[in-house]
């Protein structure tokens, strides 16, 4: 019997690395140290944030519940907000996934440019959205709507287009065999098979779009944002404290759904 030689079974050694990976690490380094630099921390911030703190969580107990009717009418807003801004989305992202997928676009000059506005609009912050849509359609609802819609685009067209450019081409050429155009394809063989999964890319958008309403309020886009701003603005910490448990609630309420219907649907 031949006795593995060490030198077979030890793992291998670290390549040396380039000098282009050399410099590219020194630079991250110096970056990263750069970065805590021009962060400041040092025991003494720290400290004081840490009693400063306590000093918001004492003011700020117990929750003073006395505005809960209009906490309550800002977060159906909120709330709001996001179902309609992630209804017009999905719709508004299925037939540009399909002109990103490479087996459904028309063209490939097609298929580029609908990939980068798809790329653009999922690089652009939610937040600068509002920013935008508040500076065109003026405070409220409105803009947090139409930045939701923009965010969600850029998120679920991406994800639709993968899931449609991975679908099995045996049913949609059977299909096509049989003389069906190709939008008979594609409603036929390709959408039937990726609607479990655009599903479940829509509730995960639903539980974003919730998140990111509560934050484009703090900008002017309406919702409980408004009343989470002004609490905190006015120092009113016992207010601020019931508007983040009421957002506390909703959230965790959404995704426990959410998750319930995807178990149903997946």
């Amino acid at each position: 019997m031949t006795v593995p030689s060490s030198r077979h079974s030890a793992p291998p050694r670290l390549e040396r690395p380039s000098a282009i990976a050399f410099i590219l690490l020194i630079g991250l380094a110096a970056f990263f140290l750069t970065g805590l630099q021009g962060a400041n921390i040092n025991p003494e911030r720290l400290i004081r944030g840490v009693s400063n703190l306590g000093t918001f969580f004492g003011e700020a107990m117990p929750p003073n519940f006395s505005r809960w009717d209009v906490i309550a009418t800002a977060m159906l807003e909120t709330f709001q907000m996001a179902i309609v801004g992630v209804v017009f989305g999905v719709i508004l992202s299925l037939p540009m996934a399909l002109l990103c997928a490479r087996n459904t676009s028309p063209h490939p000059v097609v298929r580029v440019i609908s990939r980068n506005i798809v790329a653009t609009l999922r690089t652009v912050p939610d937040l600068v959205w509002a920013l935008i849509f508040v500076v065109a359609v003026g405070l409220g609802p409105l803009a947090g709507i139409l930045a939701i819609i923009m965010d969600t685009i850029g998120f679920c067209a991406r994800f639709f287009s993968e899931r449609i450019e991975e679908v099995d081409p045996g049913p949609g050429q059977a299909l096509a065999a049989t003389g069906a155009s190709r939008s008979g394809v594609i409603c036929g063989a390709i959408l039937p098979e990726c609607t479990p999964s655009f599903v479940a890319t829509s509730l995960f958008s639903v539980e974003k779009a919730v998140r990111s309403a509560v934050v484009l309020g703090l900008v002017g886009a309406g919702g409980i944002g408004v009343e989470l701003s002004a609490s905190m603005n006015l120092f009113r910490y016992d207010q601020a404290l019931t508007v983040i448990l009421a957002i506390l609630v909703v959230v965790i309420g959404v995704e426990q759904i959410s998750a319930w219907i995807r178990k149903r649907v997946i």
